[in-house]
């Protein structure tokens, strides 16, 4: 009987018996997406690459025999490996999903409910070197507080009719994007395994990017370095990873890109295309490389 190895969260797993390793392939532990290896294979593959693993009929193609290959390899990555982020989804689904996401919003009430359905869709669309099948496992009941106590909020201080108090309706505001970072990055996982992340930008830093982001507004277009050095600073504020999260792009290339992309949003059909694009240059200068390797 064949013995199996599957890849999680960087790390080999196995060896299984063939009937043990079908059981985690029916439990959806071994997901299409996840790499596998038995012998007779050259390489790691994913598990849909293999025929009557996943699905269908026959057995796997027979390779040159050989022990597994090492997780640090060129055939997988592994947890230390580098490489830069991708974003892949249909445009189809992006517009219905999209649009359902609107609609939701509209009714107010159903606002943490979609926003989570949403953000588990398109985090699974995120492919991230080393980490595969990635997703989100945040519950939206953990929004419902935040969300309503922030709605009580604005209607009691609209109600009292202070001008000053619309200030603390902003920096309410501030401090609950902020928790909604925090809480994003920790509910991360990889093959339904948790990663373990942690935002640890400061509150203070939060609040003080935004104010920056704001008054660059002002100067027409400084308001695109603001955005690519508060991109590098998030992501020097993940923890909890073995390699260093750095986002390369620059305000340059966010500043044309968002001409572009403003000016194709008026025609109104383009914005699927106009996203996808967008979410694809900024994952694809996010690069996950070995801490220290980097630095000069």
């Amino acid at each position: 009987m064949a013995s199996w190895f599957y890849a999680s969260e960087g790390k080999q797993q196995g060896p299984y018996p063939e009937g043990q390793f079908r059981d985690l392939v029916a439990q959806g532990i071994v997901r299409p997406d996840t790499l596998v290896w038995s012998e007779g294979m050259a390489g790691w593959q994913k598990a849909a690459e293999i025929p009557g693993l996943v699905g269908g009929a026959g057995g796997p193609p027979m390779m040159p025999t050989g022990g597994p290959p090492m997780m640090g390899s060129s055939a997988y990555a592994g947890g230390g490996g580098g490489g830069s982020l991708a974003v892949d989804f249909g445009i189809l689904e992006f517009t219905w999903r999209s649009i359902v996401m609107l609609i939701g919003m509209c009714f107010i009430i159903p606002v943490p409910w979609v926003f989570v359905w949403y953000t588990k869709w398109i985090v699974s669309c995120v492919k991230v070197p080393g980490r595969p099948n990635l997703s989100f496992t945040g519950n939206a009941m953990a929004l419902v507080p935040w969300y309503f106590g922030f709605i009580v909020l604005a209607i009691v201080i609209g109600f009292l009719g202070v001008p000053l108090l619309s200030n603390l309706i902003f920096i309410a505001q501030i401090v609950l994007y902020w928790l909604l970072i925090k809480w994003m990055v920790a509910n991360l996982a990889s093959n339904g395994q948790p990663l373990g992340l942690s935002f640890t930008g400061t509150v203070w830093a939060y609040v003080g990017w935004s104010l920056l982001f704001a008054i660059s507004i002002i100067t027409i277009i400084g308001w695109a370095w603001v955005a690519a050095a508060q991109m590098r600073w998030f992501c020097r504020s993940i923890e909890g990873t073995r390699r260093e999260i750095v986002f390369n792009g620059s305000g340059l290339g966010i500043l044309w890109r968002g001409i572009v992309a403003a000016f194709l949003c008026g025609f109104l059909i383009p914005i699927p295309w106009v996203y996808r694009w967008i979410m694809n240059w900024f994952a694809s200068e996010t690069v996950l490389a070995p801490r220290g390797s980097l630095r000069a």
